[in-house]
């Protein structure tokens, strides 16, 4: 028994890459059973973000498919599909990332898996709405970026556009997936009744991207433009210090004042245009100004001190390596080293987040391909000839570690 809050929840993940994998970890991680299907070819992710000791065990896959279990089936197979089907009737939660369109053509669609388990969740991710002109399009995450608006903030703070350097579009609709998909099995218990779910990445990260920045057209007619003016200033950026940089946040009128005198300007606090809130946020650029420069004048390491004593928000800036250094992370056992059946000994991340009655109890590491296919189909009520059959016709494969 896994334990936690999702032990019991069956879950067929019908997911590649990021979004979906993302998703199902997490419910995973407590206590789902999630099943991940994979075709003969494996999940995307296992070949794109750096290769692994083992071929198709790349790290960004490790990261995004800890505590699942991997059964191969060729869908275009009948015999593929038939053991989707079995393990759709027992399921709670049906997820998937692909168009809709190609649900449909699989026999896929919410009518077809209702019919064959009314109360199961059906859950999809893709790029765009359904009602709209942009249905039939793919999706990517920087498709998603570019076109909600993101790469846009960038050109306007920096002067030219780009994506955020991680998938954050994939990332966000990943987590709003499991909101979506709790939800909906809260309703369940309530109701008795299954539901189809939709969760379009881009009217998602509109969202995400506009409840900042539509900002002044919130109001009709418009009381000014687009974009928050504090994060699209150039100066919304870690700050340089004498040896490095800082990332300070002081926003409230205690901290802004306490900085204003721990930078030896204590006048400014009566300021006129600094005074206030509202002050403050109307002369954005030259408070950013007074920021920067006055940072200039100490060591990252004295800032910090100072910043602490005076109750100013503010933190190291790290790199990718230095945070796998910061020493709270390392106190609150953020980072783990386990042995992974196939590649050794990897590091992997606890759960951020605790839950006082517990979480999963049993971790199990990212699976090979096809790992426990064998272990499910017995478990399905096929008999060891059957699974012969589908191995030796390339329905499934057997991709036990001992293969035993």
């Amino acid at each position: 028994m896994a334990g936690g809050p999702l032990e019991g929840i069956r879950i067929v993940d019908l997911t590649s890459v990021v979004v979906g994998p993302l998703a199902t970890q997490i419910l995973a991680d407590h206590g789902a059973d999630v099943m991940k299907v994979e075709s003969p070819a494996g999940d995307l992710g296992r070949t794109i973000g750096g290769l692994g000791v083992t071929p198709g065990m790349g790290p960004k896959f490790l990261h995004l498919n800890r505590n699942k279990r991997s059964i191969v089936l060729d869908l275009k197979q009948a015999a593929g599909y038939q053991v989707l089907l079995r393990l759709i009737k027992r399921a709670d939660v049906l997820v998937w990332n692909v168009r809709p369109a190609s649900m449909a053509r699989m026999k896929l669609s919410y009518d077809d898996v209702r019919a064959v388990n009314p109360k199961i969740i059906y859950c999809g991710m893709f790029g765009f709405g359904q009602g709209g002109r942009y249905r039939k399009k793919p999706a990517y995450d920087s498709i998603i970026q570019g076109s909600a608006g993101i790469a846009a903030l960038y050109h306007r703070a920096a002067g030219e556009p780009r994506f955020l350097p991680m998938v954050m579009a994939d990332k966000t609709v990943g987590l709003i997936a499991v909101q979506m998909i709790l939800m909906a099995l809260f309703s369940r218990e309530r109701t008795g009744e299954g539901q189809a779910i939709e969760i379009p990445m881009f009217e998602n990260m509109a969202a995400f991207v506009l409840s900042e920045h539509m900002y002044m057209k919130t109001f009709e007619p418009p009381r000014g433009t687009t974009g928050d003016p504090r994060l699209l200033d150039p100066q919304a950026k870690p700050l340089a210090t004498k040896d490095g940089w800082v990332c300070i946040s002081a926003n409230t009128n205690p901290q802004a004042f306490a900085f204003f005198d721990a930078i030896g300007r204590p006048e400014l606090k009566s300021d006129p245009r600094f005074n206030s809130v509202a002050a403050r946020f109307r002369n954005v650029g030259e408070y950013f100004r007074i920021r920067a420069e006055a940072l200039k004048e100490k060591t990252t390491e004295q800032w910090l001190e100072i910043f602490d004593r005076c109750d100013v928000p503010a933190m190291p800036y790290h790199t990718l390596d230095s945070l796998m250094e910061d020493p709270h992370l390392r106190e609150v056992g953020f980072f783990q080293t386990v042995e992974h059946p196939t590649e050794g000994k990897i590091v992997n991340m606890s759960l951020p987040n605790k839950l006082s009655r517990g979480a999963r109890s049993d971790f199990s590491a990212a699976p090979k391909i096809g790992q426990h296919s064998v272990a499910i189909l017995r478990e399905l009520g096929y008999d060891d000839k059957d699974i012969d059959a589908m191995v030796s016709k390339h329905v499934t494969v057997d991709g036990r570690l001992d293969n035993a």
